[in-house]
């Protein structure tokens, strides 16, 4: 760990993980500073908070300066940076946020959790049990917890969990953030391909999981989803002194809206539903098996378990209509998501809306991955921002385009935010349900606004 008062410096301080490292190091005595060109909310307020906003906009070589011992570099950065120029003509280290982190977890067990859907999840569960028995560890999880101020936790703890992204490290290294973690324990949730402007073809994508898996060392464990085809293939490869785990969808039931895992010490109320959430609960406990959490423990500590920020979280309900918002944006997780709020509240209507904000899914050669991953919703819906595309230098797409990449002849499209609006405000919705998905923010429409809007207007 780096000593108090070591000073460093941020560039692109703004991002998700950049600003929770930031405010992390800051809280463990570091003495931080950082820039960007652009800081939108939540991190805005978090940073200001704790004094590091940056005063102004933009990026300031005079920041950097010889007396720095580090300077972390954020994904968002691009490789002129001028900060970052003047940080190498000071021969200053820099550092990715993975590789910081890293080098800050070197005498630590490490345990990164990976797949192209689930990770922060089964992450969260896993730090949620490990809170409860009060062991002591560190973290980096891409969602915020109930119970926890931050997203990154750094100490002298023996341990860290840490949810590993398969997307590039930074401008100047193009390796998986996974790859960089050098995990002890590493599980595989689920493959399916995304990121195209990185990875353009599912190949080149299922590779960077290969490398991961064979990344484990010996005598390390590597835990996958054997219900997933390419999670299998990729894992269950004989490797030399290399502890390979399946696990499959942990047994279930649903009652009154309520779901229960089936365990042998009788039934465990829950409080996430869906059968990739049964998965998680699997993958989870099987990670926490090998780190000293017994079976006993794991279903005494789970069923408080409320999930992580954006996953499957309720925003608000009445007696006829709850309203969900998720992270979802890959046809993986669309599907996953309305399926399990489908069977959930089987007698209830299903409207679901995604908004199509990522680069893969604004992407014309990636489109079509999405038919037929909208099955499970009885009014889908799909929104995107025209200017999200110009802004991404993406050529433009038609209503219809979507339309006929979706496979779904009853699909609604919009690209005005305010059309949509009112189009779920004027609806009926008594015995329905709703869920808003997206990585982004919908153009920055509150849903919580929104959802108290549709329930009062619906006399529930």
């Amino acid at each position: 760990m780096l000593a108090k008062n070591s000073k460093v410096h941020f560039i692109a301080i703004g991002g998700s993980v950049m600003h929770s490292l930031a405010l992390a190091l800051h809280q463990a005595g570091i003495i931080v500073t950082g820039s960007d060109d652009m800081i939108f909310e939540p991190s805005k307020s978090r940073l200001a908070a704790h004094g590091l906003l940056p005063q102004t906009i933009g990026w300031k070589p005079e920041r950097v300066h010889k007396d720095l011992d580090a300077v972390i570099l954020g994904m968002h950065a691009k490789g002129d940076n001028p900060e970052l120029a003047r940080a190498r003509e000071l021969n200053l280290p820099v550092f990715s946020y993975p590789e910081f982190i890293y080098q800050q977890s070197k005498d630590k067990q490490r345990i990164v959790i990976a797949g192209s859907h689930g990770k922060t999840t089964i992450t969260s569960m896993i730090i949620h049990v490990l809170n409860h028995w009060k062991r002591s560890f560190d973290f980096v999880v891409g969602a915020h917890l109930d119970g926890f101020e931050n997203t990154v936790k750094l100490s002298d703890a023996p341990i860290i969990i840490i949810e590993g992204d398969e997307y590039l490290t930074s401008t100047l290294d193009k390796t998986p953030k996974f790859l960089k973690y050098h995990h002890h324990i590493g599980l595989v949730s689920g493959v399916a391909w995304d990121h195209i402007n990185v990875f353009p073809t599912i190949d080149e994508y299922v590779k960077q999981f290969d490398l991961f898996a064979d990344a484990t060392p010996k005598a390390g464990g590597l835990v996958y989803c054997e219900e997933d085809d390419l999670a299998t293939v990729i894992c269950g490869k004989q490797r030399t002194d290399v502890a390979s785990i399946p696990y499959q969808e942990h047994p279930s039931t649903i009652s009154n809206g309520n779901t229960y895992l089936i365990t042998d010490h009788g039934k465990v109320s829950v409080k996430v539903f869906g059968k990739h959430n049964m998965q998680n609960f699997s993958g989870a406990k099987m990670v926490l098996d090998k780190i000293g959490i017994t079976e006993e423990q794991f279903y005494q500590a789970i069923p408080t378990f409320k999930g992580a920020r954006n996953r499957l979280e309720l925003v608000n309900k009445s007696n006829q209509t709850v309203i969900f918002k998720d992270y979802a944006h890959a046809p993986s997780k669309l599907a996953a998501t309305t399926k399990a709020l489908k069977e959930q509240f089987p007698d209830r209507k299903l409207v679901a809306c995604i908004e199509l904000h990522t680069y893969s899914s604004l992407n014309k050669k990636f489109l079509s991955q999405y038919s037929d991953s909208f099955e499970s919703a009885d009014l889908p819906i799909v929104y995107y921002n025209p200017e999200i595309i110009a802004h991404k230098n993406l050529e433009p797409i038609s209503k219809k385009e979507v339309k006929a990449a979706f496979n779904r002849d009853d699909l609604m499209v919009f690209d005005d935010i305010n059309e949509l609006e009112h189009f779920l405000l004027k609806q009926d919705w008594k015995g329905k349900n709703l869920l808003m998905m997206s990585s982004g923010n919908y153009h920055n429409l509150s849903i919580k606004v929104l959802s108290d809007a549709i329930l009062e207007g619906s006399d529930n």
